[in-house]
């Protein structure tokens, strides 16, 4: 076939993840012919190499954790095991079913997906390296969704082989003795504590004053205990210096300097987006100063023919962000008028245990000028709770003092990944505590937490005391 064939798109989507091939099928459904261009597996970095890899490994390793620990229950099991390429054996076929079903709903909706790395050489047409069929795709309109990567530090460049990023902590072949975090935000913390759980000595070094920097000290005060009782040990207000014959160097200014064991050691002090070598100098798209593409209500780009949505966009970096960005878009190109603001984005950390969020926290209400009333219940204080031998944490609410406008929920506990899409519904139907708390929940269920938690807000709880 002629290496300098040219295809023609109504829209082209660079990036198959969860933005860019939720784009691409919602647009096909909506009668647009759309090229999908990835130079890797469907799915993106959340499919192969994050989100759903780790959700496995976490399951998991908490699974064992869990039996471990049942005889508080009753439940004697003598020496339990983990054999863990079985276990990878387990997670690789998740991710290959999921492949697969992307591969076969994108040829259901009549997506062309050409694998090969983009590149625009103007704001009408991508040059396509590494596939032997087609060389460039001439379009109307580009969605630019190509995520991130994780942030490099100059004294412990990522080699793939001691010192790794979380793609390959997801593929190792052998539990480590000794691991050592470098960031202590939600990466370091899920996968620092899979490993504690299979048996590995874990060590986390924040440069910060806390774990999960800018997030409720109530909640990481919850966390870290659970950490320490796991074995991991916190290191705050610490930095990694460098390595010297196996051991991660730390200094900080309370402890002096300090050396640790390391087999492997995990760097996720952040992600970037990956918005270099995309030629988007030959567009119009601009960057603002950390790299992110620039964008306006509606998800475009300084280029009117070209959007942005996912990593490389606006809001947090998170993979049901990006998939509500790619509906969104797509609806904007088929001609359906919206905007993409005040969209409600839960956030959810699945360490152990689970943290979730959605809405404004305390302090960012605060800031804002609004004058609040916040409601807690404790995770000890609910018999499904107890039920399950899962007490850790509690529902904290925030609600404008006004008028009882829920603005904001944070919960850390298990479930808690489950139980925030209520609280997320709530804030976007504009519901007020009286809608919460009035909202008949199952007995005995963790998402009655919710329920007390609002009436704790109003002076209403029954379960536990409310204060004076």
């Amino acid at each position: 076939m002629n290496s300098s064939k040219a295809i023609q798109a109504e829209v082209v989507v660079i990036g198959a993840g969860p933005g860019g091939y939720v784009a691409a099928i919602r647009l096909s459904q909506l009668n647009k012919k759309v090229v999908l261009v990835d130079n890797d597996k469907l799915g993106g970095i959340c499919l192969n190499y994050g989100c759903i890899p780790s959700k496995a490994m976490i399951y998991a390793s908490e699974f064992l954790d869990k039996i471990k620990k049942s005889d508080k229950m009753g439940i004697k099991t003598g020496k339990v095991t983990m054999d863990f390429r079985k276990m990878q054996e387990w997670k690789d076929g998740i991710i290959s079913k999921l492949n697969k079903g992307i591969d076969a709903l994108c040829e259901e909706n009549n997506v062309i997906v050409v694998k090969g790395t983009a590149f625009f050489e103007k704001s009408n047409r991508i040059k396509i390296s590494n596939d032997h069929n087609i060389s460039f795709i001439d379009f109307e309109k580009a969605i630019i969704a190509v995520g991130s990567k994780p942030v490099e530090l100059p004294n412990f460049k990522f080699d793939a082989k001691k010192i790794i990023s979380s793609k390959e902590a997801l593929n190792l072949e052998e539990i480590p003795k000794n691991l050592v975090v470098i960031g202590g935000g939600y990466v370091g913390l899920e996968l620092g504590t899979v490993y504690a759980q299979l048996g590995s000595k874990v060590y986390v070094v924040e440069m910060e004053k806390q774990i999960l920097p800018g997030f409720d000290k109530s909640i990481v005060n919850v966390l870290q205990k659970n950490l320490e009782k796991l074995g991991i040990e916190v290191y705050n207000n610490s930095k990694a210096e460098k390595i010297e014959n196996n051991k991660v160097v730390i200094k900080s200014k309370k402890d002096g300097e300090k050396l640790l064991d390391a087999d492997k050691i995990l760097v996720a002090v952040g992600r970037r987006p990956n918005t270099k070598n995309l030629g988007l100098e030959n567009t119009k798209v601009k960057l603002d100063k950390e790299d992110f593409i620039r964008v306006d209500n509606n998800l475009r780009t300084n280029n009117k023919n070209i959007y942005a949505i996912g990593d490389v966009s606006t809001g947090p970096m998170l993979a049901h962000k990006a998939s509500r960005q790619g509906k969104f878009v797509a609806e904007v190109i088929a001609g359906n008028k919206d905007s993409y603001e005040n969209i409600v984005v839960p956030a959810v950390i699945f360490t152990d245990p689970e943290i979730a969020t959605v809405g404004f926290s305390e302090k960012e209400a605060k800031d804002k000028g609004i004058e609040i009333k916040i409601g807690k219940f404790p995770f000890s204080a609910s018999s499904r709770a107890m039920t399950r031998n899962k007490t850790e944490g509690f529902v904290k609410v925030i609600a404008n003092k006004k008028n009882g406008k829920i603005l904001g929920v944070q919960i850390i506990g298990s479930e808690a990944s489950n139980l925030i899409s209520e609280a997320a519904l709530a804030i976007k139907m504009n519901a007020t505590l009286d809608d919460l708390a009035l909202t008949i929940h199952p007995h005995p269920t963790l998402s009655e937490s919710l329920m007390e938690a609002a009436e704790a807000t109003m002076g209403k709880a029954i379960h536990i005391l409310n204060p004076k």
